[in-house]
């Protein structure tokens, strides 16, 4: 397919992201995606031949970069646990049009996997990172991890050049919102991104509760308490963050903020699941198989016509519905399939 063609959805965002999640496998038990009481021993994960292969992902990536999308992230699950991962990000990285290859991680397998990511051609990496306390880190965990082991692998992608670094800490009131200022500083010193997120009701496992939510207001409150803050200017249609840069010139920290200051006017993404379900929000409900037009006999013009028609037909705005108080429908897909 040669050329560009600008798909525009029923509120007209254009299509430019594509998040991939790889598996829907993860090695923590995080209660606002994976709790524990629900993922247990005995969940039952995809069966191998559900998942896509890589060259199923290259295909549809292939496929969506003449439609718009020029940004691709690989998530989960924890993405590190796909076998052979740094394959799939070489074949992506030769893709023309991707112009910004990066991966979300937990970080626990990242200091041994950091150089080869790095010299598969990964741009970017982020860290979930919700604690310094290392108790209150290992209980968000879900799995009793360890803090310093997730230190470490930031520190190695940051020398593998896979810097800087960008830290998101999910704020949840009562956990770890104590911790913020802490958080703030090590990201201030190690030279790293950081980005607060509310904590938001993905899928329908967490018991999330709107009390347990701190609004970014009161987060960059105490921030600009200890240190004096000043907005950034966007840096393109559709940022997800607010950023703000320090006075003092130790970078920047941002803020996304789902909950109270919905953005979905602004959203420009598409999620592909580890089983080939194309999902057009994060709050998705339900999204569409791929797999029978990439395992069958159809061409990529076919395969572009059917991405097409699902963002023209896109009219996703949960973030918003929810603060109008309309959130009711079908159980939302959970945050292990859709990546983040």
């Amino acid at each position: 397919m040669a050329g560009q063609v600008q798909v525009l959805d029923q509120l007209s965002r254009p299509l430019r992201d594509l998040r991939v999640s790889v598996t829907d496998r993860c090695n923590f038990r995080c209660q606002y995606c994976m709790p524990r009481e629900v993922f247990g021993p005995g969940f039952r994960f995809l069966p191998r031949s559900e998942v896509l292969t890589f060259e199923e992902v290259e295909r549809v990536v292939r496929v969506l970069v003449p439609l718009g999308v020029s940004k691709v992230r690989l998530t989960g699950g924890e993405p590190l646990l796909r076998r052979d991962l740094p394959v799939l990000v070489r074949r992506l990285a030769e893709v023309p049009g991707v112009l910004d290859l990066a991966l979300t991680t937990n970080g626990l397998l990242l200091s041994r996997m950091a150089d080869q990511l790095a010299d598969a051609g990964l741009r970017r990496v982020t860290v979930s990172l919700d604690s310094l306390d290392p108790a209150v880190f290992a209980e968000m965990s879900g799995v009793g991890a360890r803090l310093e082991v997730v230190v470490a692998g930031i520190e190695a992608a940051g020398r593998a050049g896979l810097g800087p670094v960008k830290l998101n800490c999910v704020v949840r009131r009562g956990l770890n919102d104590r911790g913020l200022l802490e958080l703030a500083a090590f990201a201030r010193d190690g030279g790293h991104v950081l980005r607060f997120i509310e904590y938001m009701d993905v899928g329908e496992s967490h018991g999330w509760r709107l009390d347990e939510v701190v609004p970014s207001s009161e987060v960059l409150e105490r921030i600009g308490q200890r240190w004096e803050l000043e907005p950034e200017t966007p840096r393109y249609p559709g940022e997800v963050a607010t950023r703000y840069r320090y006075r003092d010139g130790a970078g920047e920290v941002g803020v996304i903020s789902s909950v109270s200051q919905p953005f979905c006017g602004a959203c420009t993404r598409l999620r592909l699941s580890a089983d080939g379900h194309l999902h057009t929000c994060l709050f998705s409900r339900g999204g569409t198989d791929l797999r029978p037009t990439l395992r069958g006999p159809a061409g990529d013009d076919q395969l572009s016509a059917l991405v097409r028609g699902i963002w023209r037909r896109r009219s996703d705005r949960y973030s918003e519905e929810r603060a109008g108080g309309v959130v009711a429908g079908p159980p939302k897909v959970e945050m292990s399939y859709l990546g983040g």
